[in-house]
């Protein structure tokens, strides 16, 4: 209901918008003799159109490297065992969760006991006496 109640005004502003720009325009390409006449609704509603598709190609190109690396710790559907009986359990498809420490907290989390950086590896216990 709520995407109807936002198309409505979209589409009546456009329909208005075809009616009231019938007259024909004539597009060429330069280089050659190629022409298109065509009414001027049609001409800008099409590059409006052809507008949007550029820019969400180029949104979802990008993403692309995003949705394969989530697609990766997809772990498919298999055969188990129940531990307790031993017998084979069919186990569904699912997310494996995973988990990338940012620069930040890797940071924060090598920081010494005196504040200062330890030498890039994570910080060591110490032995204490007991």
């Amino acid at each position: 209901m709520l995407r109807l109640l936002i198309a409505t005004p979209f589409l009546l502003v456009l329909v208005l918008f075809a009616l009231s720009n019938r007259q024909d325009v004539t597009l060429g390409l330069w280089p050659t003799d190629l022409a298109l006449t065509a009414p001027l609704s049609v001409v800008i509603l099409g590059a409006m159109a052809i507008a949007f598709l550029i820019g969400a190609l180029l949104v979802w190109v990008p993403s692309l490297a995003v949705r394969c690396r989530a697609r990766r710790f997809q772990r498919e559907a298999r055969t188990g065992r129940n531990p307790r009986t031993g017998e084979a359990v069919e186990v569904d498809e699912k997310a494996v969760p995973f988990f990338k420490a940012g620069k930040e907290l890797r940071e924060r989390v090598n920081l010494g006991p005196d504040g200062t950086a330890d030498d890039g590896h994570a910080p060591r216990r110490r032995a204490t006496a007991v």
